[in-house]
């Protein structure tokens, strides 16, 4: 049987003894990940984000954060809830990568069942082995997940226990999740921000979970249009402050700030871009590609885009050792793009090999400063402006403006402490702690140097 197939088999073997004979009951651990965080922004003190400077103050803050590569939303959000590598929670995309068989480009499917994507084991898979409650609000990668207790999803449903709750309850109303569909009638990202904090209140005030999981997006999207260090940018990171704000005031009403850790983090710092690279329209070129203008008719090879990285995949296995180095060579000439890495070195950067994860690419490309892959076409250049489009990620983790941010407050954690830097690796291990779990394998630590003795 493929690896693949039975790693979730292995995973419910392993739950039975994953959780300690005494998990902190009385405990309660809120993850918040506030979206393209870079950690020199939260370094620079003409940010206003006083809720944040407040949860450091009483707590511990770091200088900065390393993240996974790739340095991609999904990839990352699964390293802060497992503490392993890419290379072993499987987790490459914004989604799962579909291979469309041979001579077609690959595609993504992005509401893929949790099982299917991640295959290691997860805070919040722990925490409920072990007889813990747990609640997500705009989480990633745990569609369908069984062992999350209390879910308001990205796109939440209305027929979902949570949205009935808060539609009875007046926290939301039948017009405003409908807002939150895809669409020409969804809302702009703030809204969303301000609809999945709602949710994550609701469900904290009313089922107090021992674990919640709450992600903010806006900051993202945002420099993305405008760039880091933009007036935009900063608007929507004060923006985020004033949601987190509003949790913690929930919290204060609760009762349980005096039982309750808040760790805020991210998923990947930002970089400034002023142009595309389109290495589709260069295989193109090369023969590699073929269709009319932007249309893909068929392929030996593809490229899929990450912002600052690409996966490069042939799609013609039968001539895999022969194409290889052919793309080696005409990427590695082309402009915009500053390394050419082979897939069989994925493991030195945290990411598995192409056999050992059907998402892996033959080769890992990353864009030189000031460039983003693009997988279009666009006029059949290979490089064009990158309109309203002005930062991005998917760079090196190496690069240290990919560095994030880490707070963590409250129950357990030491006061007024800052220290230099720690990993994403070391967020879940660290976690587990606190509510009285351990994990079998990790591949971060945990910080005791920032916990109460």
């Amino acid at each position: 049987m493929n690896r693949l197939l039975l790693l979730p088999f292995c995973l419910l073997a392993l739950f039975p003894v994953l959780a300690p004979a005494a998990p902190a009951k009385d405990r309660h651990v809120i993850l918040i990940s506030i979206d393209g965080f870079p950690a020199y922004l939260w370094n620079d003190p003409t940010l206003q984000v006083p809720h944040l400077r407040q949860l450091a103050a009483k707590g511990v803050s770091a200088k900065a954060m390393t993240v996974s590569n790739p340095s991609i939303t999904w990839i990352n959000h699964t390293t802060l809830v497992t503490g392993v590598e890419p290379r072993k929670h499987g987790v490459l995309y914004n989604g799962l990568l579909v291979r469309q068989g041979d001579g077609k480009p690959p595609g993504i499917e992005q509401w893929a069942h949790k099982d299917r994507m991640v295959f290691a084991p997860t805070l919040y898979d722990l925490a409920h082995a072990a007889g813990l409650t747990t609640a997500e609000s705009d989480w990633v990668a745990v569609t369908d997940a069984e062992t999350i207790t209390w879910s308001f999803a990205e796109l939440p449903k209305l027929d979902s226990p949570v949205v009935k709750e808060m539609i009875a309850a007046g926290a939301a109303t039948e017009e405003e999740i409908g807002w939150m569909q895809m669409g020409p009638n969804r809302k702009g990202v703030p809204f969303l921000d301000t609809m999945w904090t709602r949710a994550a209140i609701h469900m904290f005030e009313k089922h107090r979970p021992n674990l919640l999981l709450y992600h903010t997006l806006n900051t993202d999207y945002t420099h993305h249009v405008y760039g880091p260090r933009s007036g935009p940018g900063f608007t929507a990171l004060e923006y985020a402050d004033r949601l987190v704000g509003d949790l913690l005031a929930a919290v204060d009403r609760s009762g349980l700030r005096d039982k309750t850790t808040i760790v805020v983090a991210t998923d990947h710092g930002f970089k400034k871009v002023t142009k595309f690279v389109q290495p589709n329209v260069a295989l193109k070129e090369a023969g590699l590609v073929r269709g009319l203008g932007p249309t893909v008719a068929s392929c030996d090879a593809y490229v899929m885009a990450q912002g600052g990285m690409a996966f490069a995949y042939v799609t013609d296995l039968a001539r895999r050792e022969e194409l290889i180095p052919k793309l080696k060579e005409i990427l590695s000439k082309t402009e915009g793009i500053a390394q050419v890495i082979d897939g069989e070195d994925g493991p030195s950067l945290g990411m598995p090999k192409p056999g050992e994860n059907a998402g892996m690419g033959d080769l890992v490309l990353y864009a030189a400063d000031g460039y983003a892959f693009r997988k279009d076409m666009h006029e059949d250049k290979v490089v064009v402006p990158a309109v309203n489009y002005a930062g991005t990620h998917g760079y090196p983790n190496s690069d240290p403006e990919l560095d994030g941010i880490f707070i963590a407050s409250g129950a357990g954690i030491k006061e007024g402490l800052v220290v230099d830097r720690v990993r994403n690796l070391d967020v879940a291990p660290t976690l587990a702690k606190l509510m009285g779990l351990e994990f079998p394998e990790v591949d971060g630590r945990v910080l005791d140097e920032i916990l109460e003795e």
